[in-house]
């Protein structure tokens, strides 16, 4: 149990949280815990500013999770205050790579008696964050097709965007670094660059299957595979997690990452970017600290 109590922070806007749900969570919680939900810009900070002592549990997904990792970051006190994660969003993809349980009484459960699991943070070129994986290209246009799917197909929303991003891409001219290194020369159209620090986007799709969120490392995905048949044959093999074992897939770590050339959209944890002609994020390593179950 958290010394001082919990600070439960629910987004009811991003979807998964209800009275419920919410019940459910403060039933399992033992000692003095409060609940706030976030309205609008600037409230979890302040939330996090009333309660200095109490350990911030995210009620939601890795939106919500974003946004509380980032208000921390901003506080000065991500190093300081560990997070716990009862996941009620559509993707739950954090919480999957860190073995949290997706039934949310069960997770909650894990709070009282879990570990803290010391974690890295991808941080880009204008001090935004990526606490599991972001995806350039075609990975975000899926994302923006998904966006109104979700309401009806829950998880499958993210399948089905993909499938149809999948039909109308025709790929980027891109550039890549890996620590100063090329990767790509811009020549060659890419259908997507995946960066990972989690394994999963969309739900459980393995964007970066052997990807630790605590090695110090990025993992580095960039696909070409641009012709309607090798698109096709790429989404089930990623789907699968097998994708890497195809020629037309490059995958590299670093610390550093850098993507330049024609405009192009991005998704970070499931935030949507509009298409922009360069972007870079670098690992920082052990940056935060996230309450796991003792066997995970």
């Amino acid at each position: 149990m958290a010394e001082h109590g919990f600070l439960v922070i629910g987004n009811a806007a991003a979807g998964g949280v209800d009275e419920t749900a919410r019940a459910t969570v403060l039933e399992e919680l033992s000692g003095d815990v409060a609940t706030f939900d976030v309205e609008r810009p600037g409230d979890i900070e302040r939330a996090l500013a009333d309660h200095p002592a109490r350990v911030p549990v995210v009620l939601g997904g890795d939106g919500t999770v974003h946004a509380v990792v980032a208000a921390l970051l901003a506080r000065g006190e991500l190093a300081e205050r560990p997070i716990g994660l009862v996941p009620l969003g559509t993707g739950n993809d954090l919480a999957r790579a860190l073995g949290i349980p997706l039934d949310p009484r069960e997770a909650a459960r894990a709070l009282d008696g879990g570990r803290e699991r010391t974690l890295d943070l991808l941080v880009d070129d204008e001090g935004g964050i990526v606490v599991n994986a972001v995806h350039v290209g075609v990975g975000a246009h899926a994302s923006e097709h998904a966006v109104a799917l979700k309401p009806l197909l829950r998880r499958a929303a993210y399948a089905v965007g993909a499938l149809v991003a999948g039909v109308r891409s025709k790929g980027w001219r891109l550039r890549v670094k890996v620590d100063g290194e090329p990767v790509t020369d811009g020549r060659r159209r890419v259908l997507m660059v995946g960066i990972g620090n989690g394994v999963s986007i969309g739900g459980g799709t393995p964007l970066a299957p052997h990807a630790r969120p605590d090695d110090g490392l990025a993992d580095v995905v960039i696909s070409y595979a641009v012709s309607p048949l090798a698109r096709l044959s790429f989404g089930v093999l990623l789907r699968r997690g097998r994708h890497p074992e195809r020629a037309d897939v490059v995958t590299v770590r670093g610390r550093d990452v850098t993507v330049e050339g024609e405009p192009v959209p991005a998704n970070a944890d499931g935030e949507l970017f509009p298409p922009a002609t360069r972007r870079a994020w670098t690992v920082r390593r052990a940056a935060w600290r996230v309450i796991v179950p003792q066997d995970s």
